[in-house]
């Protein structure tokens, strides 16, 4: 049997009913991935990257995983497609479900087939990942940029309104 890992996750969902959404994503990826060890609340955020769309719910997820990276990547994908995701052709752009690996213990994977890169390559400049994981992982270093996740999130400028707090 494999030593569980610690991961970090991020999930946003922009149509349909959107809590619906997160909620079965957190139900599914404890079935599938591993126990949740803790949840942040659900922040309402304004889209980033393509700001032509409806707001997001965001949350981040801390989980105990045996599955290594690309088995977690594979299967995260499938529960996104199971939910209901269509991936499109437009970068950024509106999801049901969108779930992304942050961190995956201390661990730094650059594979570009599949695209695998933990910590994710853009979490540092991302409001809605870092207020949700600031929530229930203020310590937690970058491995890459030696930054805790309450640094990064201090010294990240405004450049979309902040989250706020859903629920």
């Amino acid at each position: 049997m494999e030593q569980p890992i610690t991961v970090f996750l991020g999930l946003g969902s922009n149509l349909g009913d959107k809590l619906v959404n997160i909620q079965a994503a957190c139900t599914t990826l404890s079935t599938q991935v591993g126990p949740i060890q803790s949840m942040s609340s659900v922040y309402e955020t304004q889209p980033w990257g393509n700001l032509n769309q409806d707001v997001f719910l965001n949350l981040a997820l801390e989980i105990c995983t045996v599955l290594p990276p690309i088995h977690l990547l594979k299967t995260i994908k499938q529960i996104e497609t199971d939910l209901g995701r269509i991936n499109s052709s437009t970068i950024y752009g509106p999801r049901m479900i969108d779930i992304d690996i942050l961190f995956y213990g201390t661990s730094i994977i650059r594979i570009q087939n599949p695209d695998l890169s933990i910590p994710h390559l853009l979490l540092q400049y991302r409001h809605f990942v870092l207020s949700p994981l600031n929530e229930i992982a203020s310590s937690l270093v970058h491995p890459v940029l030696k930054l805790s996740v309450k640094e990064m999130a201090e010294i990240l400028p405004e450049e979309h309104k902040m989250p706020k707090k859903y629920l």
